[in-house]
């Protein structure tokens, strides 16, 4: 527990917490679903789908909504995207699918609810037919997957749908990655992501170890040399720094860890501040400002550098925010953390504002202070290299570099996922997986058994 007498667990009763951390957007009724599926055009050469990056046949699944066939509504999802149910709940469909659905230009700003409609066909067939997939006959290869988050899931399912044996290793002690440590608990309450883990699991095939560091318990090239193929969604693990003085203090901790930490334990035994300032401006920031809120603190502001139009959150998740009583401060760059007898006491900021070039400028003669006894950073998150062994691995840009098909520059080594280049969201994750099981199901088809 931190030193720092204003952070401290337990803020809220048993009763408030439940509330404050149950489903935020309860889901559709049947009946709801169907009244909604209706309004659909269904049309031919649909732009939702376009917009969609595992490219589900989303008119398709709506019609099957609305004549009341949820088997083949949810088939039609899981086809595409064997983890619809996660994505229908933290994708940012309103930027994706909804954005181009064609009642933007009829009815402004009402979208079929894409994502409400994907989430009720799949809950539907999570609780009423389970997996909707059969396995083929073993075919006797081994895939070694590094990392069970959504990229990781979504590749070890469609290589055990072929028929190959896959071990699914993972450093935490349950798979999910960020669907089960990463995201808002709000978003996928009521232990969601297991139940999904549980539910893709059941296919067979697939073998999932726990505790696996790569880099520390095993290496790419031992891998290689024991499966015939190797996929790695290793993920972003690294944190960016403010890099500012102060950012030792007790009391500050980056928003990745204090999300885990919410997710892993009793919310009645997180700590939490009085005053927290977030920095930072994407959905992670957003995240760790509402929890923190919605843990009991008194006062939380969400701190950017630049304006709204440059936050990587969306408007939806902004909004979301303030509806939840953060204070969004843009236009200002930390100098440094403010210390009282060696104790954070506040954050000081620069004002700041867009120069003629388009760039931002900060006055540090400008300054000013915003209290807090708690500050999680929330300015990005970044690949780490070292575990991958052997330098035939080739990066650039921070990422993992890879073809048209995922394969790295090591032979029969795959990735993809926000390790590799790309949208850093979990449905385009769920693509990366998808179609480096197919790429590497297409070399194991030529190869004979080992």
């Amino acid at each position: 527990m931190s030193q720092n007498p204003d952070i401290a667990p337990g803020r809220l009763g048993d009763a408030e917490l439940a509330l404050n951390f149950s489903d935020a957007h309860p889901p559709l009724t049947h009946a709801q679903a169907v009244v909604e599926a209706e309004r659909c055009f269904y049309c031919f050469d649909a732009p939702c789908i376009e917009a969609c990056p595992t490219g589900i046949d989303i008119p398709r699944f709506i019609r099957a909504i609305a004549t009341d066939n949820m088997a083949g509504s949810a088939r039609t999802i899981l086809e595409s995207n064997i983890l619809g149910g996660s994505c229908a709940r933290v994708c940012p469909t309103e930027i994706l699918c909804e954005q181009k659905c064609v009642h933007n230009t009829r009815e402004e700003g009402h979208p079929i609810r894409i994502g409400m409609l994907q989430r009720h066909a799949v809950d539907w067939q999570m609780n009423h037919g389970g997996q909707p997939f059969t396995r083929a006959e073993p075919t006797g290869h081994r895939v070694a997957v590094v990392g069970a988050g959504p990229a990781g899931l979504a590749c070890a399912h469609r290589l055990a749908m072929h028929g190959h044996d896959v071990v699914l290793f993972d450093r935490h002690e349950r798979a999910g990655g960020l669907n089960e440590y990463g995201v808002a608990a709000y978003k996928l309450p009521d232990d969601f992501a297991q139940k999904e883990v549980d539910f893709l699991l059941a296919i067979g095939g697939i073998t999932f170890v726990s505790g696996m560091a790569l880099g520390r318990d095993m290496t790419v090239a031992g891998l290689r040399r024991e499966y015939d193929a190797v996929f790695l969604s290793v993920g972003l693990a690294g944190v960016r720094a403010l890099g500012v003085e102060g950012e030792d203090l007790d009391g500050v901790m980056d928003a990745v860890t204090f999300i885990e930490n919410l997710r892993s334990a009793d919310r009645k035994t997180v700590p939490v501040g009085r005053r927290v300032v977030v920095i930072g401006g994407g959905n992670t920031a957003v995240d760790a400002a509402v929890q923190a809120r919605r843990l009991g603190a008194e006062d939380v502001t969400l701190v950017y550098r630049r304006g709204h139009e440059n936050m990587s959150a969306t408007q939806v998740e902004r909004e979301w925010a303030q509806t939840n009583g953060v204070t969004v401060r843009l236009w200002a760059s930390p100098v440094r953390l403010v210390a009282r007898d060696g104790v954070l006491a506040g954050v000081e900021f620069a004002r700041g504002a867009q120069g003629p070039d388009g760039k931002a400028r900060y006055d540090m003669a400008d300054t000013f202070v915003i209290e807090a006894d708690m500050v999680l950073k929330a300015v990005g998150q970044t690949f780490v290299s070292d575990p991958l062994d052997g330098g035939s691995i080739a990066i650039a840009g921070g990422r993992i570099m890879v073809d048209d098909s995922g394969q790295t520059t090591m032979e029969g080594v795959y990735a993809g996922g926000d390790c590799t280049p790309g949208e850093d969201l979990t449905v385009a994750a769920v693509r990366d997986g998808r179609d480096a099981a197919d790429s590497i199901n297409a070399v194991l088809s030529t190869m004979a058994t080992r």
